[in-house]
């Protein structure tokens, strides 16, 4: 799901984050080559305000500085991960079971590579997916390109 440079960048920043007491939901980089975007995407226990993105900007500012990651001008945006989070580890899997999502594999699990339905949860190496309520399947979790779950908004209350 990441790639390497991505990796890396979310290894050296996992060990400050837990010490602030902020997990690291994803990260990504996009954008071009000679002006890429760092995308942080963090959570905390009882959600993320203005103020801890704000102090979370400066330390992961700070780490980036000292890394170097890319020759040259780059941007860092640190934000919450929003209605449609993204999904990257098992835990996280696991943590929302029973919400609709979104999943789009590297390659195809029985002739699909792509996967809307209600999360199960993470068994045996596998992320299970009931596609319209009757088809469950079993994705290998190294075959995730990209997982999301899929926001929905209740206007009604």
């Amino acid at each position: 799901m990441l790639t390497a440079k991505e990796k890396s960048l979310l290894s050296a920043l996992e060990p400050r984050a837990a010490s602030e007491g902020v997990e690291i939901v994803t990260l990504e980089i996009v954008g071009s080559k000679k002006a890429p975007t760092i995308r942080v995407y963090i959570d905390a226990e009882g959600g993320i305000s203005f103020d801890e993105l704000a102090r979370t900007q400066a330390w992961v500012g700070d780490v980036m500085d000292e890394l170097d990651p890319f020759p040259g001008a780059y941007m860092l945006e640190v934000s919450s991960p929003g209605i449609d989070r993204p999904l990257r580890t098992p835990e996280h899997f696991a943590r929302f079971a029973g919400e609709t999502v979104t999943v789009k594999t590297a390659g195809p699990v029985d002739g699909r590579s792509s996967f809307s339905g209600e999360l199960l949860g993470f068994e045996d190496g596998c992320v299970v997916v009931a596609v319209d309520g009757a088809d469950t399947f079993r994705i290998p979790y190294d075959n995730i390109k990209k997982a999301r779950v899929k926001g929905t908004i209740d206007f009604s209350a």
